[in-house]
């Protein structure tokens, strides 16, 4: 057993802490939630090597039938992978990352471009300032944010802004709008990660970039400053989305020990909000405020783009879509 604890890892550790068994949603809807959202919010890594079955089902208590199952939904999902021999491995969800061909194509061109501009008299530093010029000359990309509650992907949408360049776009759909309403011109679509594989089947031709979203700066001040004496109740649309809030608990607000959780409009719902000092929902669930008192705080739990992985994932990934936007355009001209 104290094998197995060196090899679940401190994140393991606090995602095995936030799932509740007394509670009314299923072990297994709790597990592949927190290692879901754990892979979402970066703090399940990509390429990161997941606990054995065994391992985890010893420490979290539960049959291994159960973990091999989370293990299978979440390899059917797109989000790790299996390799016969070595264990189960988050996906990498970069696109960049998974075109090695492509990249070993560029490097090869790179270098017979050097030899090139050698033979014409033109130094690489020249060289790269012609290469950073084309590239700006390229055309405008338009960003497709794809997210589940208009109100969070537009905010996603909001705080991805800034990091283009001017004449870019970038708009928000969910993925329920999607039925109804098709976005045109869209150039690249960029998501969280727990939905990259439903992007991808919605523009099978165009490349999706799954990133990671960390808590906002204002969701982490305010969990941080809750009273150590509080009660505080959890309260998510989402059964899967339960264990991660209970995460970011025990991560940003340690002191507090009482707390309960509820799947908004579960019959226990209610009561657990009754009895709160502090209600934590999550998007989708507003309307809970409503009928809360004026004693009662609320706190709604929110993500944002991870800023590392917006210059790591997204912006190389716009990058290499204006050559080709820009001959797209210029086609229907």
């Amino acid at each position: 057993m104290e094998h197995d604890k060196t090899q679940i890892g401190n994140t393991f550790e606090r995602l095995a802490r936030a799932i509740d068994k007394t509670s009314s949603v299923s072990v297994s809807v709790q597990l592949r939630g927190a290692l879901e959202y754990g892979i979402a919010t970066g703090d399940i890594s990509p390429g990161t090597r997941l606990p054995s079955v065994r391992q985890l089902a010893s420490h979290l208590g539960l049959s291994p039938v159960t973990v091999s199952n989370v293990y299978a939904a979440l390899q059917e999902a797109g989000h790790a992978q299996g390799r016969v021999g070595t264990g189960t491995f988050v996906v990498d969800g970069g696109v960049l990352r998974h075109h090695a061909n492509s990249l070993r194509e560029i490097e090869r061109r790179i270098s017979e471009l050097v030899c090139l501009g050698a033979e014409v008299g033109l130094s690489r530093a020249e060289l790269a300032y012609r290469v950073s010029a084309a590239a700006a000359r390229s055309g405008p990309v338009r960003v497709l944010m794809l997210g589940t509650f208009q109100d969070a992907t537009q905010a996603y949408a909001d705080d991805i802004r800034p990091y283009l360049r001017s004449g870019d776009d970038i708009i928000a759909f969910t993925t329920e709008r999607l039925a109804r309403d098709r976005p045109e011109g869209i150039d690249l679509v960029v998501t969280p990660l727990t939905l990259r594989v439903e992007a991808q089947s919605h523009f099978p031709d165009l490349p999706v970039v799954g990133i990671t979203l960390i808590p906002k700066e204002e969701t982490r001040i305010a969990l941080a400053a809750i009273s150590p004496q509080a009660e505080v109740a959890i309260v998510s649309y989402f059964p899967e989305f339960l264990p991660v809030m209970r995460a970011a608990i025990l991560r940003f607000a340690p002191h507090v020990t009482r707390f309960g959780s509820a799947v908004w409009k579960d019959d226990n719902a209610d009561a657990l909000i009754a009895r709160a000092n502090v209600v934590i929902h999550s998007t989708g669930t507003e309307d809970l405020r409503s009928n809360m008192r004026p004693d009662q705080t609320a706190i709604e739990y929110r993500h944002t783009p991870d800023s590392h992985a917006i210059e790591t994932d997204l912006l190389p990934a716009i990058d290499a879509c204006r050559g080709r936007a820009t001959d797209q355009k210029g086609q229907t001209n």
